[in-house]
């Protein structure tokens, strides 16, 4: 299974959007939207910005690890 490095964060506040790299080895819980300052965080039961607002599940998850 090919990994996807790449997810588009869709900021809850303003729906602005942007393609990021993800990290491969560790979880991000903090994203700050470039638009509109707001600082992003894992929503209930999710382990990174990139489950809670992205296009693209954090690779840990697309590989069915556990993330952190």
């Amino acid at each position: 299974m090919e990994i996807i490095l790449n997810s588009i964060i869709t900021c809850p506040n303003c729906s602005f959007q942007k393609k990021e790299e993800m990290p491969v080895d560790a979880c991000q819980f903090f994203y700050e939207c470039e638009n509109c300052h707001t600082v992003l965080k894992p929503q209930n039961k999710d382990c990174c910005v990139f489950c809670s607002y992205g296009s693209v599940k954090c690779p840990p998850v697309q590989q069915s690890n556990s993330c952190c």
